[in-house]
């Protein structure tokens, strides 16, 4: 099992500036050695201080990682506590602009990572993704490229079951 959580914030200083706050929560479970599925939800506000409105960006959806092993086609690991992953994810998702354009569509997104491991369970994580959003409302695709850092935490099932046990 994988969760991770990545919480970012930015404050903009310089004229105009504002702020976006998002929290994108995901989780995971292995389903055979190496391949992982699992959902995600994406929550976001920003805001400048410009008189622009704010805005809320959604998402909920699918994912999954396919972790490679060490020698598998050719790749080796990287400082000998890491393991190389591609993550893809598809869901719907959207953004509701204040008194403005507002959209909801297809959430999509793929992209190779790094997990090196600090302990045997917890990984910082780096990722590199391509995401877009097929938008069903005003707007139509709007894509990026994304570079994420977070951690995660790898729990081994036994473990799982006994934490998801004590909380009943």
């Amino acid at each position: 099992m994988v969760g991770s959580s990545l919480i970012s914030s930015n404050f903009g200083l310089n004229t105009g500036g504002g702020y976006n706050i998002a929290l994108q929560p995901k989780a995971a479970y292995f389903i055979k050695d190496n391949v992982a599925l699992g959902g995600y939800v994406n929550l976001g506000f920003s805001k400048t201080t410009s008189g622009s409105p704010s805005r809320f960006d959604y998402g909920v959806g699918a994912l999954g990682r396919y972790f490679i092993s060490p020698g598998e086609a050719g790749v080796d690991n990287l400082l000998n506590h890491g393991r190389w992953f591609f993550e893809g994810n598809v869901g719907v998702g959207g953004a509701s602009v204040e008194n403005g354009n507002s959209t909801t569509g297809l959430d999509f997104g793929v992209g190779p990572g790094y997990s090196y491991f600090i302990t045997p369970n917890i990984g910082v994580e780096g990722l590199v993704k391509y995401v877009g959003q097929a938008g069903f409302g005003n707007e139509g695709l709007n894509s990026a490229i994304t570079f994420n850092v977070g951690f995660s935490i790898y729990l081994p099932t036994s473990h799982a079951k006994r934490i998801a046990n004590e909380m009943k």
